[in-house]
């Protein structure tokens, strides 16, 4: 396997440039956009993705790119490497100046989660990682949790989500729920073993999880769709079904749970 070591330096380098970007612009009034879809968008994600772009292409011209605040192309998928990012993880966050929005870019391989990385500027946590060479945090060493059991688990979510009456089977009134807003943030919580595990339901952009996929696996833990499927990434359609990602340990207890979950590509075929 190739040494990931040159692509965490390039990675690491270009987040943190990009986290004090972010942290000088939000220091000022931002300016708000809308895109097509009614989701906000301000001037950050614009000034993060050009930074980036410049950084990581410029260093790397024959990977591929992907990004929210990009136009995707066709190419893209003919590449076997490919940055896929998103400037601003939880722009409604960062507009409320609520501490949970961070900056992601994974680099997906041959159609996985290879490398990634996750920073979250205004709390300085930087998570790194690549198959084959461990995860960091803030350059210490990361792991999944090892916990086994649903009781007393931590999920990163909304609560309301495991409220639902539609659960066949109710969830451990044990189960400790922590909300955050970003999903690569909830993701490199797992891995980090400061939760157990994270569900995204329905549909989620790759650019939102390869990174975090990446970290999770690097950290020994797993992730995969609701029903236990591998993650293929670097789709012409860049989204996922849904994400488990979890320790090792706890994944197929959850998978158990959510392998009930309607497919949304199904419901979106003619």
């Amino acid at each position: 396997m190739q040494s990931a070591a040159p692509d965490l330096e390039l990675l690491e380098s270009a987040i943190r440039e990009a986290g004090a970007l972010t942290r000088e612009l939000t220091a000022r009034p931002l300016e708000f956009f809308s895109k097509g879809d009614g989701s906000p968008v301000t001037n950050v994600d614009f000034a993060v993705d050009k930074l980036l772009s410049e950084r990581l292409r410029n260093a790397r011209p024959d990977y591929g790119w992907l990004s929210e605040e990009t136009p995707d192309i066709d190419e893209r998928a003919k590449r076997r490497r490919v940055f896929m990012l998103d400037p601003i993880d939880g722009t409604a966050a960062m507009i409320a100046k609520v501490p949970q929005y961070t900056i992601s870019i994974g680099v997906v391989e041959d159609g996985g989660a290879w490398a990634g990385a996750i920073y979250n500027p205004m709390t300085d946590e930087l998570f790194l990682g690549a198959l084959g060479h461990g995860a960091t945090l803030n350059r210490r060493a990361i792991r999944a949790s090892a916990h086994d059991r649903l009781d007393g688990a931590r999920m990163i979510g909304y609560k309301n989500r495991f409220a639902d009456r539609r659960w066949p089977t109710p969830w451990p009134k044990t189960l400790v729920i922590e909300e955050r807003q970003s999903i690569a943030y909830r993701m490199a919580l797992v891995a980090a073993g400061l939760g157990d595990a994270t569900i995204l339901f329905g549909f989620k952009n790759e650019w939102d999880i390869a990174a975090g996929a990446a970290i999770v696996e690097a950290a020994g833990g797993r992730v995969t769709d609701p029903w236990g499927g591998a993650l293929q990434l670097n789709q012409p359609d860049p989204r996922a079904p849904g994400v488990v990602a979890a320790g090792a340990a706890i994944h197929p207890l959850i998978v158990e749970r959510t392998s009930f979950l309607p497919d949304p590509r199904e419901q979106t075929r003619p």
